[in-house]
């Protein structure tokens, strides 16, 4: 089998292992609050952090080499995983990932001052026409802005910003920081949330949590061989799949409907996305390539940073 298409069927098996985490995800969503189900899953992921951390040969610290830097995609980490959370909780899956789609573009105008990447007047009618179709999903005028819709656009902003920093930062911070912060910022947060959002939580719905994590592992695995065997503009554009999952999961287990500005709005956006992706793929167009280096620009703090996976994997595979 040729290594793009095995890259290209790994990917697409790892973003389904992915839209299955996130019905999961939507489903404990009905009963408790993000706060818990973050709080539980990072307790569940601290294991899988301490085994990196035994494994990490790069020399260094824990301690970041860019503080303000590694602040900021903290933070915004922490409010990306919440506005996920929330936003499967009380949205429809399709409308979500159609506004989380938005992301690449967002990160290719974050790039602009933050990368100092140029954009061509062809990159930036995609991204004009990409921000349309999300006015198109969210009906401006006709259909009540909830906080729902404002968590998921949360999602594609923080996450934007979040890539973007690994982007600024570059190789000089450890993967393994970039891992580690994040983590332990929402057992911190979550935590001192705990008091006042707990719910008990029966055996079936533990079993529920172990399955995420077991299913990011996974997802995350997988990923990490497609960017190993094939190029990344080959292998991002898969993601795009998730809106596939999400309708037919979305019907199957939630009784949930694709609307016609879903559906358009979402056939907009992706073929901005698409479009800026093979642009970037261009050397010539950006020496910065900030949404294909991104690896993972679809991740909502629900799944694990794929990127950051993916450099400790390389690191290792330099000794």
């Amino acid at each position: 089998m040729h290594s793009n298409l095995r890259g290209a069927l790994l990917s697409l098996a790892s973003f389904g292992v992915y839209a299955t985490h996130d019905v999961i995800v939507k489903f404990l969503g009905a009963s408790y609050a993000p706060f818990q189900i973050i709080f539980f899953a990072g307790l569940l992921g601290f294991p899988l952090i301490t085994i990196m951390l035994m494994s990490d040969r790069t020399d260094g610290t824990l301690i970041p080499k860019h503080p303000w830097w590694t602040m900021i995609r903290t933070v915004s980490a922490v409010l990306m995983g919440l506005g996920g959370f929330y936003a499967f909780s009380v949205l429809p899956m399709a409308q979500c990932y159609a506004i989380f789609f938005a992301m690449p573009i967002l990160i290719t105008l974050l790039a602009i001052p933050l990368l100092g990447e140029q954009i061509g007047w062809s990159r930036g009618i995609a991204v004009f026409v990409g921000l349309l179709g999300v006015l198109v999903v969210l009906q401006p005028g006709e259909v009540d802005f909830s906080l729902g819709h404002l968590a998921a656009l949360s999602v594609a902003t923080f996450g934007a910003l979040t890539w973007v920093i690994v982007r600024k930062v570059g190789k000089a911070e450890r993967s393994i920081v970039l891992m580690l912060y994040p983590m332990v910022a929402n057992f911190l947060v979550m935590g001192a949330a705990m008091p006042f959002f707990y719910k008990p939580i029966p055996i079936e719905h533990l079993g529920m949590l172990g399955m995420m994590a077991a299913m990011g592992l996974i997802a995350g695995l997988l990923s990490i061989y497609a960017y190993r065997v094939a190029p990344a503009v080959i292998v991002a554009p898969m993601q795009y799949s998730q809106m596939l999952w999400a309708v037919f999961y979305g019907w199957l287990f939630f009784g949930e409907s694709l609307d016609w500005n879903t559906a358009v709005g979402s056939l907009i956006i992706i073929v901005s996305g698409l479009y800026i992706l093979l642009r970037e793929g261009t050397l010539v167009v950006s020496t910065n390539r900030p949404v294909l280096e991104s690896r993972s620009w679809l991740d909502t703090g629900i799944q694990s940073c794929i990127g950051v996976w993916l450099r400790l994997f390389e690191r290792r595979s330099d000794f």
